[in-house]
């Protein structure tokens, strides 16, 4: 029973924070939508702030998850860096709401979201990293700064791509998105090779 509860008002919190943003968003909107009463929320939250922190930490835990499992199931650094920024796209293409809410509305739900958020983008820069480590030479590779900036620029296009209501085509971002994350590690010639093979992949899919 609590772990429906909280589950639906997880979903509430999306579904009210991506259609009126986190600012209009009240405690009665939430409850409304999750079907419960007021009691039941502060059963599990202070504020309405608290609830969307919590519930931007279960979505971004399931983000990851899924992020890290495409990632652990490829072999070799292209082909890593490629499953994970695929997964990425997927899990917000396929689910619009999260992507409204942790994209674009976890900026102005209060320090501690943001901060839950550079979290979110500090582990998936961690993934590069770790593959870098695993898979490249020491020699020639770029600082762990690159990694950072490769995923804030990703997070960025999303964010863009959100606000302008473009969900849907975030998996079609692939091709250029794996090309700059790779271009750093691999050089040009092969970081395009790459983009043109994720390109003729999408083609042969559509």
């Amino acid at each position: 029973m609590v772990a429906n509860q909280r589950s639906r008002i997880v979903e509430a919190i999306a579904d009210v924070s991506s259609v009126v943003g986190y600012a209009a968003m009240s405690v009665e909107d939430i409850i409304a939508t999750a079907g419960i009463s007021r009691r039941s929320f502060y059963d599990y939250y202070s504020s309405k702030e608290d609830g969307f922190v919590q519930a931007y930490d279960n979505i971004s835990g399931r983000v990851l998850t899924a992020v890290r499992e495409a990632y652990e199931e490829a072999d070799g650094f292209a082909a890593r860096i490629e499953a994970a920024i695929d997964a990425l796209l997927r899990f917000f293409a396929q689910n619009p709401d999260y992507a409204e809410m942790c994209l674009v509305q976890v900026m102005s739900a209060g320090p501690d979201a943001v901060a839950l958020r550079d979290k979110t983008l500090q582990q998936l820069t961690e993934l590069i990293v770790a593959a870098a480590d695993r898979e490249l030479p020491k020699r020639g590779r770029p600082p762990e700064l690159i990694a950072e900036g490769i995923i804030g620029g990703i997070y960025e296009i999303l964010y863009a791509r959100v606000i302008r209501g473009r969900i849907d085509q975030l998996p079609d971002l692939l091709p250029d998105l794996a090309y700059s994350a790779l271009l750093p590690y691999l050089g040009a010639t092969e970081a395009a090779n790459e983009q043109r093979r994720l390109r003729r992949r999408a083609g042969r899919s559509a």
